[in-house]
Parts: C-alpha cells; structure tokens; sequence
C-alpha cells in the first residue's frame, strides 16, 4: 500500500513499563501512568518518527495470559490484535523481576504469530545491571536489547533497530497503479451498503446494527479500466460510547489505520444526522494524514428537500468541517442507487489532482501572480519576500518556498496562497502544504 507508515506495537505482562516509553518516545504523557497493573486498557496510538523514519507506536494494555478475570481477558484479546496488525512488535519485560510464567506464555504467543520481535529489558537503570538481562534469552528471542523507560536510556539504541526492522516500503507493481479508497464514517451511516451498491456486489456484510463490520476489509474492484482497493472500515464512534468489547475498541485503530494508507477518502454522513462531532473527529485525522477526500452524504432519499436543500446541507458541512471546505460534495443513496455512479469518476479525480505535478516555471509564474495581486501583510514590522518555490512531493501536492524569514509570513496568507493554488491548478479535492524556508545568503 502507498503510504503507509509501520505498526509497532508495545506488549508485555501489566506494569513492565510499556506506557513509560510509549509517553517518552512522544515526549508527552498520552498513556496514564500508575503503579497499578492494567491502567493502560485500550491500545492508544500516536504517529512518531525517527531519522526520517515515520511509523505508528500502540500502547496496549498488559497480558495475563491465564487470567479468568473478564476485563484481563479482553486486555489480552485486545493485545492479541495488536499482534495480529503490527508490522513490528516490541516486546516488554521487567529486568529487576527476571523471567516470570507469564513472560513465557505472551513469549510463545509472539513466537506463534510469526511477526518481527524485538525483545525489551526494561528498568535496567545502570551498566552494572547489564547481567540481568541475560536469563531473558531463555525467552528464544532472536533480537534483545535493554533500556530504561523511566531514566530514557538506551532509547536511541532501541529506535535505531526499530527502523531497521521496517520491511522495504518499495511499492510492488501490483499496487502502484491501484487506487486505495477507504470508505470512513462513524456506525451505521450506511458505509458497507455503499460499497455493495459501488460493487453491485454482496462483499460486505450490512446490517441496521451499529458497529456490524469490524474490521477493515479490502475489496479489490475495477472501473473503467482503473483498479481500486476500496476499504470498508468499521465505524468511528465516541469513545465513551465504545463498549468493553474488545473488536469493538481495537476496530478504532484499524479503521484509522486504513484511512492512513488510502490514497483517497470518502467521508460518509448521514443526511438525516448532518455533520456532527464524530464527523469533525474523522476529518481532522483525515486533513491530519493530507488525504484526498470526497464527502458522501448518503441516505439523500429520505431526506426532505426543497430547491435549496443541496447548497444548504453544503454551506452547513462546510462551515463545520473548515478545514475540508476543498472537499466535493457528493450526495447519494446507496439503497436507491442514487448518483452512485458519480463516485467512483470523482475519486479519480481528486487521486489525479493529489498525484500532479507542476512545472517550476508555471509554479513561480502563479506564485507571482497571487503576490501581484494581493501583497503579504508586513509581520512584526517587516514585509515577506518570496524568491522563488518548488514543488517536492505529491499526495499531496506538498510546495517549498523560499523566503526571507518565515516568520514574516502570517497563516492567513499562506491559506490566500494555497486557495490561488487550488484555482490556478483545478486542485480540488486534495489538500495543499506550503512549506517556507529560510532562503541562505549566497
């Protein structure tokens, strides 16, 4: 898949200290920490990056593998997923406590999965403590090292061999020329019906009941001579609602986790719900990741319309989502076929416009163009000055541009600047970065 950054997920029996490196890898305190074994209950995620390096870290909660307590026996199903869905896997022990049953148990398990492992000594505080790690081999783990999640030792080291552990992200020829569609949306906005209907196919199962599909499921599809992976993503729902179900909760990740590897999004909304928190959850992850996006309002059928009700719902989506507003709006039935066929033209339209590439000299033309036309403010008592700007990557159309201080550009203008962007180019449907360098002195 294009784009797509690893998984690496943090397991291990409770209190071995997973959360402690979760939150210092990030710099800040995402998981709760406590001396209470099972605080860490829900996996949280968190991009991140390292030497250019970019990929997803899971904080799971911790494995009792023998444990009949219902909540112990979801937090192991839950990590049991992780497992299931990571590229790389991190696998937590205590080196003060020495290897315990439970040590073994999540260790077989790990081996059974046949995934990347490396192998953690945490709480090794001190080059004196070294030795204590070395019982931990009894563990048949190819790829050990020790660190300090408390004191941030051993970090670099570890990162390191994180990255050297990520499989080649050369795309294969098969999915080069296939465009990825995650269909995304909180439960049972009619997501699943929508992809039956696009593939005139039962694939996925539909159901009145939120929350039916559960996993991200892939269906290869052609149309027009064009090949697209559309994803059927389970629904994205508050997470005081998500239930103590385990799918349920792990659903979440992996419903983000296609949307992170999609070339293009569709955004579902209930037209007789409109655009509400969930919806604004969901596309500020999606502006988040810089996807090419489409709004889908489904259940146009039931709703009652007037010759204003279009621009209306339009003006309302776009007023609450203002960071989407370059987003077409398409508004569909998937029960009465209604404009489907509308869809899948439109995703290749934006995949188009997300995957373009200008010339540097028609760039700089334009660029000069929209400064002609409208000068930048001065910022603390100084005018930006732009030199000249190129383009450096596609999906999305990612600019640089050379100024004499970025300091001196306000965000305003750098909105004028990508709206020009978007008129001059027909960029509609993707999102556009400008990134301002400090152009050095000759």
């Amino acid at each position: 898949m294009k784009n797509r950054k690893p998984l690496v997920a943090i397991i291990g029996r409770p209190n071995v200290g997973k959360s402690s490196f979760f939150n210092n890898v990030l710099k800040q305190r995402i998981s709760i920490i406590e001396d209470i074994p099972g605080v860490t209950r829900d996996r949280i995620y968190a991009d991140t990056s390292w030497l250019d390096h970019e990929f997803t870290l899971i904080d799971t909660g911790g494995i009792e593998p023998k444990s009949s307590d219902t909540l112990w026996q979801q937090m192991r199903n839950q990590a049991e997923l992780a497992i299931e869905t990571a590229d790389l896997i991190l696998f937590f022990v205590d080196g003060q406590q020495g290897v315990t049953p439970d040590d073994e148990d999540v260790a077989a398990m790990l081996r059974r999965s046949g995934k990347k492992v490396i192998l953690v000594v945490n709480k090794i505080d001190h080059i004196e403590q070294e030795s204590l790690s070395y019982e931990f081999y009894s563990l048949g783990m190819d790829d050990m090292i020790t660190i300090s999640a408390a004191n941030r030792l051993g970090f670099g080291d570890l990162l390191d061999k994180i990255i050297e552990s990520f499989p080649d992200t050369t795309e294969s020829e098969d999915s080069a020329d296939t465009i990825s569609v995650a269909i995304a949306g909180k439960p049972n906005v009619g997501k699943s019906s929508l992809l039956n209907s696009i593939v005139s196919a039962e694939r996925v199962i539909v159901s009145d009941i939120a929350g039916t599909t559960r996993d991200a499921i892939d269906t290869p599809f052609d149309f027009e001579g064009v090949h697209y992976n559309l994803i059927d993503t389970a629904g994205l729902r508050k997470k005081s609602k998500i239930a103590d179900n385990t799918v349920e909760r792990y659903s979440v990740i992996r419903s983000l986790s296609a949307i992170r590897r999609a070339d293009v999004v569709l955004l579902v909304v209930d037209a007789l719900e409109g655009v509400g928190e969930q919806e604004a959850r969901i596309a500020g992850y999606i502006a988040e990741q810089g996807k090419a996006v489409l709004i889908v309002v489904n259940k146009w059928d039931l709703y009652e319309k007037d010759e204003h009700s279009v621009d209306h719902f339009r003006q309302d989506i776009y007023q609450k989502l203002q960071f989407l507003d370059f987003a077409p709006v398409l508004f569909v039935s998937a029960k009465t076929n209604q404009r489907l066929t509308t869809i899948l033209p439109k995703v290749y339209e934006v995949y188009s416009n997300a995957s373009r590439r200008v010339p540097t000299g028609l760039l700089n033309d334009v660029f000069a163009d929209a400064i002609n036309a409208h000068e930048p403010p001065s910022q603390k008592g100084r005018r930006p000055r732009f030199y000249y700007t190129t383009q450096v990557s596609t999906l999305p159309p990612t600019f640089v541009s050379f100024v004499n201080d970025p300091d001196y550009v306000h965000f305003s203008y750098l909105r004028y600047l990508e709206n020009h962007l978007r008129r001059s180019f027909s960029l509609s449907g993707t999102p556009i970065r400008i990134i301002l360098r400090k152009r050095k002195k000759e």
